[in-house]
């Protein structure tokens, strides 16, 4: 901002400054504001539950306060190793088959010199963006019951016909795949975009030299989406023990719990189904504790060996 960049003002004068030059700009932050100061920093005052055995007749204020009892509870209890694991488990395969997935896309489509084919592939990859999660699982439930499309084509290949969403070794590709085929196109997107931007004289270039088509992307095309792929990557890694909640919630039953059942459907069910609300929350501030670590070794490990990170 032009204000700030003055050396002759302070600090607030400058942004007083700024704030009546640009008022408008300012006023179009105030939604954004509001947002985040009513669903993200006032409802953190209700993590005090988590310390408490919180009595909803008694309110915040008269409830016992328990510590670290909660706490203790999940992490001794019979299922933490096991929503735990398959939590991590689950985003790590998100992680390496679903990540590279979207760039591997744009790459391709970079590649491609028609046009109209281009436009095509890329708004059929978009489509399962915008259908709703819980019609995705619908189809899901559909496809892979013991009568279903997926199925009935599997049992060619010698599966038995039984209903893949009653077997938990079927349950985590089932998982993975349907999260690819929703977020590869629009993932895309942002890969695509940066693309668009590359220098044509670096191809150019690279044409003299007598680099071929992999080269190309090898040397000029990869190392322009390096710094984006990075930014991504610490942001997925900073949701690793967050994502899936409602794709799960909407796929998995009782069967299937030893490889389906994650933290947050966990948290679900003994905050809301068993109204114990201290115990989920104690858990909802690991799990956000466990993801803040994460997000910042992500970012540390990134500045200092990829010499790319978000602060």
């Amino acid at each position: 901002m032009k204000g700030l960049k003055n050396p002759n003002k302070g600090y607030f004068a400058a942004l007083a400054f700024d704030i009546s030059k640009y008022k408008y700009i300012y006023l179009m932050l105030i939604p954004v504001l509001l947002y985040y100061i009513i669903f993200h920093y006032i409802p953190m005052g209700g993590a005090a539950v988590a310390f408490q055995n919180f009595k909803p007749a008694k309110g915040f204020f008269d409830s016992d306060w328990v510590g670290f009892k909660h706490f203790e509870d999940f992490l001794t209890g019979i299922y933490a190793p096991r929503v735990i694991i398959n939590t991590v488990l689950l985003n790590f395969l998100n992680l390496i088959f679903g990540f590279p997935a979207p760039i591997i896309l744009a790459l391709m489509l970079n590649e491609v010199s028609h046009n109209s084919f281009k436009k095509f592939t890329q708004t059929i990859s978009y489509m399962p963006h915008f259908i709703s999660m819980v019609v995705v699982c619908g189809m899901v439930i559909t496809f892979v019951k013991s009568d279903g499309m997926i199925t009935q084509f599997l049992t060619f290949f010698g599966m038995e016909e039984v209903n893949l969403l009653s077997k938990k070794e079927y349950f985590r590709t089932i998982f993975v795949s349907t999260t690819i085929w929703k977020t590869l196109g629009w993932a895309s997107i942002i890969y695509i975009a940066t693309l668009s931007g590359i220098d044509p004289n670096l191809y150019e270039a690279a044409t003299i030299d007598g680099a071929g088509r992999f080269k190309k992307i090898v040397h000029v095309t990869f190392p322009a989406l390096v710094p984006i792929i990075t930014i991504q990557l610490i942001l997925r890694i900073g949701r690793m023990l967050t994502q899936g909640f409602e794709q799960v919630m909407l796929l998995y039953n009782p069967l299937i719990y030893d490889t389906a059942d994650i933290i947050s459907t966990y948290v679900y069910r003994r905050g809301l189904e068993d109204m114990d609300y201290s115990f989920a929350s104690a858990v909802g501030i690991f799990n956000s504790v466990v993801n803040l670590t994460l997000l910042v070794s992500a970012n540390w490990f990134s500045r200092k060996f990829i010499k790319e990170s978000l602060w």
